[in-house]
């Protein structure tokens, strides 16, 4: 998913790094609302353990392995708008400092992750608010569906991009079959950590996790 430089020609990269800027700016001006000075270290400590946690891959086929996105994470824990600057962040860091995501294809990696993977990580667990406040058990099965969900629809983010501008010589629909089967998987591993994240703030701290704002605490200790 950390897209190398030279998979999608230069216009495309273009075009999706000023996605990414309109999108980050758009971000930054609502997070506003939801940092104070309870909320804001949750959002440093949701970034801190993205960051963290994207270092560590996990076997999904032989010679193939994933590693968390964190979209749906970061927007359950912090918001939407608040989870997309914290991936966005560990993208930028990871990218200037590990190589992990070419520079030209910066865009493309906070379109495809920040942007898309937090937004429909959100609108579905958003979706299924109704089952998260009911028990600690529905919170759990909402984050894993919400991050399972995020990691297939943010690989199809990709696809749009390499079918706009693929530069790599490689067919889409081989790409298409590679991407969204091995992302279907890795999603699995997405959905266990992200939902057993939530699951163990949302025990010591419900308050802390956005979704749940407005939720009875006595309804998550279930």
């Amino acid at each position: 998913m950390h897209m190398s430089d030279g998979l999608l020609n230069a216009r495309t990269a273009l075009l999706f790094a000023v996605v990414a800027i309109a999108g980050l700016a758009l971000a930054l001006v609502r997070a506003r609302a939801d940092l104070d000075d309870r909320t804001a270290p949750m959002a440093g400590l949701v970034a801190a353990f993205v960051f963290a946690a994207q270092m560590i891959n996990f076997p999904v086929l032989p010679g193939v392995s994933g590693h968390l996105l964190g979209g749906a994470l970061a927007a359950i824990l912090a918001g939407p708008w608040v989870g997309a600057l914290c991936v966005a962040i560990v993208l930028v860091v990871q990218s200037l400092l590990f190589a992990d995501g070419g520079l030209t294809m910066l865009g493309a990696n906070i379109t495809n992750m920040a942007l898309i993977g937090t937004a429909v990580g959100y609108l579905v667990a958003l979706a299924l608010r109704g089952l998260a406040t009911r028990s600690r058990a529905g919170l759990m099965t909402t984050a894993f569906v919400a991050a399972w969900v995020n990691t297939v629809v943010a690989s199809c983010g990709f696809l749009a991009e390499y079918a706009l501008g693929g530069a790599a010589g490689f067919s889409l629909p081989t790409v298409a079959l590679g991407m969204v089967g091995v992302h279907a998987l890795i999603g699995i591993g997405e959905g266990l950590i992200t939902a057993a994240t939530v699951g163990a703030v949302a025990s010591a701290r419900p308050d802390l996790v956005h979704l749940l704002r407005g939720a009875r605490s006595e309804e998550l200790a279930r």
